[in-house]
């Protein structure tokens, strides 16, 4: 039986990588930042769980709040969403 620490790692890495992927993907850009922000959150409760607490707190600070608050501002100043462009 696996440690149940080591699967708690597991899932957290999983769900990580899959909000990022879903970050990259998404074409709706206010989308794309919240699930960039809540891939930043997840990374930082690996680093958590990985025993890094101040590696843990700047990314918590740093990557999900004030790199998503500057993508949000962005946007909303640009005008928010893109038009649609033929290709």
């Amino acid at each position: 039986m696996p440690d149940p620490d080591f699967i708690l790692i597991l899932i957290t890495g999983i769900a990580t990588v899959v909000l990022a992927f879903i970050a990259i993907l998404q074409r709706n850009l206010i989308r794309a930042v919240i699930a960039f922000a809540l891939s930043s959150v997840g990374l930082a409760s690996l680093f958590f769980l990985l025993a890094s607490p101040y590696a843990a707190v700047l990314e918590l600070v740093v990557g999900s709040g004030l790199v998503a608050v500057l993508f949000l501002v962005a946007l909303v100043l640009a005008g928010g969403e893109e038009e649609k462009v033929r290709a």
